[in-house]
């Protein structure tokens, strides 16, 4: 048991190493614009209200947009996750279904390569290496095709978005990184809530682990003041006196990632304030005022890809995007703007946390210790808002979309301090000061691989000893 824990140290602190470069691959919200095609104006003969009335449904959607399908515009109503219903709006047609061949230009344009050169590598019902996690359950089946260059796509048969995708290099990094550091294997993963009673126990045990060899390796050189081993035994226990304590901490926070005992209840707060500044649902007549065609002709110089159909405090707003951070505000009565009026944003944050009271506001323009991004992909300025609750509640508001983008109250410190500060060594002063953090972390991490390593070449001779000795 011993070997397996040395062996499971040396595993995690060595993926971290990878982790720190490679996550496991995602489709972010900027690579679905940035493959995206623009919106084609001149194409679009069909209001939103008409397009609605298509799907005979009678309560309003709980979102919509515009965006293109291989060449042709489509409204996309939404009524929860995984549940979209598209009409074309050129033609008023329902896309009901999506045949193979579609699905496989979806995915040769996602790729930006001839779909001659795709191979079907099958329909998936089951979860596969990248597909494991539960978000993908309301997307299936899948349909995988895979190009001779390694690249791999994923579209779903209910949705017709890509899914997934996958690279030869990113899945080589998550081999090396996520998968053995989160025990992210299909078996396993397969079985969410075996997966992670086995992570926070093996990381309990392993933080309990550490803790005893911190306590023997000081109890063993405090009497004396220096190292009574030589060779392996002596090499270890240095590093221990260095590294043990980060070896304990890490196992920890590690635990802690996996949510063992819930405290934050930020995401409540983040949900409140979000259906505030939306308003009620809005209906797809409103619309009737300004014209999605309309709306794109004063987006600008914007290559608009996506037209959502939204609201901001009750009133009815097209959301223009190119890209993440170049977008336009279009209200159906006034000019087009870069973000949302400031001050009707802090009232209705106001008028959803009452009895609290909004203790102080201010715009930031670089990141503070609760909002931080070591990548900054997260986005700027962001109006911060203190709030005067038990919890002393901070929301982090993005003026160009109107949401929440980031939340924290002191219920939530364990996961700022205890898990992303020891884990990600997510502090301030060091995150958002590249390459120093890479040269620390990549320090500590190193440090901590070879403290694992000398504890694995000890259990393997203690082992050989053992079955050495005569019976």
């Amino acid at each position: 048991m011993g070997v397996l824990f040395c062996l499971l140290f040396t595993w995690w602190f060595a993926s971290g190493i990878f982790m720190m470069y490679w996550d496991y691959p995602e489709i972010r919200e900027a690579d679905r614009l940035e493959r995206a095609a623009p919106l084609d104006g001149s194409q679009l003969h069909l209001s939103p209200q008409a397009a609605y009335r298509r799907l005979g449904i009678g309560q309003p959607p709980e979102g919509g947009d515009l965006a293109m399908i291989n060449g042709r515009p489509v409204y996309r109503f939404r009524f929860g996750f995984g549940d979209q219903r598209i009409v074309y709006a050129d033609d008023g047609t329902r896309l009901r279904e999506f045949p193979p061949d579609r699905l496989l230009e979806i995915a040769s344009a996602w790729e930006g390569r001839p779909a001659r050169e795709a191979r079907f590598e099958g329909t998936l019902t089951e979860p596969d290496q990248w597909t494991v996690s539960g978000s993908f359950s309301p997307l299936r089946p899948l349909r995988k095709y895979s190009w001779p260059n390694g690249d791999e796509v994923y579209v779903s048969e209910v949705t017709g978005e890509v899914a997934q995708y996958t690279t030869g290099r990113s899945r080589l990094g998550a081999y090396l990184g996520a998968i053995p550091h989160w025990l992210y294997f299909t078996p396993l993963r397969k079985n969410g809530a075996l997966w992670s009673r086995i992570v926070i126990w093996l990381s309990g045990i392993a933080t309990a682990v550490a803790f005893v060899g911190i306590v023997v390796g000081v109890w063993m050189y405090a009497p004396s003041g220096r190292v009574p081993y030589a060779g392996p035994k002596r090499l270890h226990m240095i590093l221990g006196l260095f590294f043990g304590i980060l070896a304990c901490t890490w196992a920890f926070s590690g635990m802690l990632s996996m949510d063992p005992f819930p405290l934050s209840d930020d995401a409540r707060i983040e949900g409140t304030i979000n259906r505030a500044l939306r308003g009620a649902p809005v209906r797809m007549d409103v619309f009737a005022v300004k014209l999605p065609a309309a709306a794109l002709e004063e987006a600008g110089n914007l290559r608009v890809k996506k037209l959502e159909l939204t609201s901001f405090d009750g009133e009815a707003v097209y959301l223009a995007t190119e890209a993440p951070g170049r977008s336009r505000i279009i209200p159906m009565r006034r000019g087009p703007a870069v973000e949302f009026d400031r001050n009707r944003i802090l009232d209705a944050v106001k008028r959803a946390v009452q009895p609290a009271i909004l203790a102080e506001t201010t715009s930031l323009t670089e990141y503070d210790a609760y909002y931080l991004d070591r990548r900054h992909e997260r986005p700027l300025p962001v109006l911060r808002v203190r709030l005067s609750d038990a919890e002393e509640s901070r929301v982090y508001i993005d003026p160009r979309n109107a949401q929440v983008v980031g939340s924290y109250s002191s219920r939530s410190w364990i996961s700022r301090w205890l898990y992303h500060g020891l884990h990600s060594i997510n502090l301030p002063w060091l995150y958002t000061h590249r390459p120093l953090w890479d040269v620390v972390v990549l320090a500590l991490l190193g440090g901590g691989t070879a403290l694992s390593v000398t504890s694995v070449i000890l259990a393997c001779q203690l082992l050989q000893r053992t079955f050495a000795r005569p019976r």
